[in-house]
């Protein structure tokens, strides 16, 4: 089944994953690229999405699997027809064959930017660095079953700190991103439960690329 790599900013953050799907499958139709359906009593176009993202986040590394229907059109020719067919700040970047299995995706580059409108906090870049240091950091998380207390730490192969001004701190981290799952908007809450003065007043997320267990880019 070929695979494509896609990125969503700009305006289109705002876009829910099943939108997203329903975007893609009516930019496949006016592309004139006919999907496949599944079988069934409810059949639906073969379009798969690897990891939900979450309205709000940037991507610069999603993954999108699919299947034509007797359409013999070259990947470069798919690339270019649904890029004339997304929406703005869609924009597929590659098209190819034989990604790999889905279960082997493991780990997320993500970069999440505080924003403070007075300015970083007094020692704020210290006060982060200890907190995603320490061996226990519990945030809740919410689950089809309720709501359940979650220690992020173990889940957060490593962090870099680093202010960009004197309004902004970035915080880049390679997570988990699959058994176990750890979304990159725990980081905030984990900021603003434990460290208060910190919470900033504005924040923003962006997953940067998606890795194997091994730190090796995934595709």
């Amino acid at each position: 089944m070929p695979r494509l790599l896609f990125e969503k900013k700009g305006e289109s953050i705002w876009i829910s994953h099943l939108d997203i799907m329903r975007v893609f499958q009516r930019a496949f139709k006016r592309a004139g690229l006919p999907l496949t359906h599944t079988q069934g009593f409810n059949p639906r176009p073969s379009v798969s999405i690897a990891l939900p993202l979450s309205v709000g986040v940037a991507s610069c590394c999603e993954l999108l699997d699919f299947e034509l229907d007797g359409c013999d059109v070259s990947l470069e020719e798919i690339r270019s027809r649904l890029n004339t067919a997304l929406v703005a700040g869609i924009c597929v970047l590659d098209v190819y064959e034989q990604g790999r299995k889905i279960r082997d995706l493991s780990l997320l580059r993500c970069s999440v930017v505080l924003e403070y409108d007075n300015g970083i906090p007094v020692g704020g870049l210290e006060k982060l660095s200890n907190l995603f240091a320490q061996e226990e950091v519990v945030v809740p998380k919410k689950t089809k079953n309720g709501i359940q207390e979650q220690n992020i730490i173990p889940m957060i192969r490593n962090v870099d700190i680093m202010a960009e001004g004197e309004n902004t701190v970035v915080v880049n981290a390679l997570i988990c991103c699959q058994n176990p799952t750890l979304n990159p908007a725990q980081l905030v809450a984990a900021i603003g439960q434990y460290l208060p003065e910190m919470t900033p007043d504005f924040s923003k997320c962006t997953r940067l690329e998606i890795y194997d267990n091994r730190e090796e880019i995934f595709r």
